[in-house]
């Protein structure tokens, strides 16, 4: 119970911390030009952000990849200028913008671990415009504001309502057929620079797939 207590406090003072999510909209030219299509079946892609010591989980974001391919990282810091963002869902993830996700977050103190599963396209399509709906996240809700998008599409209904991560963690990982993978990185810890290689070492973007 005391446990309890504490952990409640903490999050308390991380959701006060958050007040006042700033909302982003990018032009609709922008959202159009970076519109991109993978090719691949339907799915939906789990992230979250571990930390290496504790296995405690500390960000939760997902990918999206039905009629394009889209990632809702709700209060994250992960940005690119080739990738608008309409209040935390990012458009035009690209396999090169994917990796820079991951990149960006996997470090010596944090892996990533990611979860896959198969959908229909109705299901991925009906992801797409509950997370282009749900508006600017504040900090400390990524996971609360992840596993309500999810547990209001069907066949994924399992998923908790929770703030931690790693409960949407677990119960993504008992969805049938669903493909884990965990990404390790010896990077150091300090990645206030990883945006900055990442975007210098971009190449000219070429036509995105409609």
């Amino acid at each position: 119970m005391h446990r309890l207590a504490i952990s409640l406090t903490l999050l308390l003072a991380l959701v006060l911390a958050g007040c006042g999510a700033e909302p982003v909209w990018a032009p609709d030219e922008a959202v159009t030009r970076a519109r991109f299509s993978s090719g691949e079946p339907p799915s939906i892609t789990l992230y979250t952000v571990v930390r290496k010591k504790s296995g405690e989980g500390a960000h939760s974001g997902i990918m999206i990849d039905g009629s394009q391919r889209v990632l809702f990282d709700p209060a994250g810091t992960w940005h690119h200028p080739w990738v608008p963002e309409r209040n935390d869902l990012h458009y035009g993830i690209t396999e090169q913008m994917r990796k820079f996700y991951i990149d960006y977050h996997a470090r010596e103190t944090y892996d990533v671990i990611s979860q896959k599963v198969y959908v229909s396209p109705a299901v991925a399509e009906a992801a797409i415009r509950k997370a282009e709906a749900y508006g600017a996240v504040n900090k400390a809700f990524c996971g609360n504001s992840v596993s309500d998008i999810l547990q209001g599409l069907p066949g994924f209904e399992s998923i908790p309502k929770t703030f931690f991560p790693n409960r949407i963690m677990k119960a993504f990982g008992e969805l049938p057929g669903v493909q884990t993978k965990l990404h390790e990185d010896g990077d150091p810890d300090d990645h206030s620079g990883v945006l900055m290689v990442q975007q210098s070492a971009s190449i000219e973007p070429t036509m995105p797939s409609r």
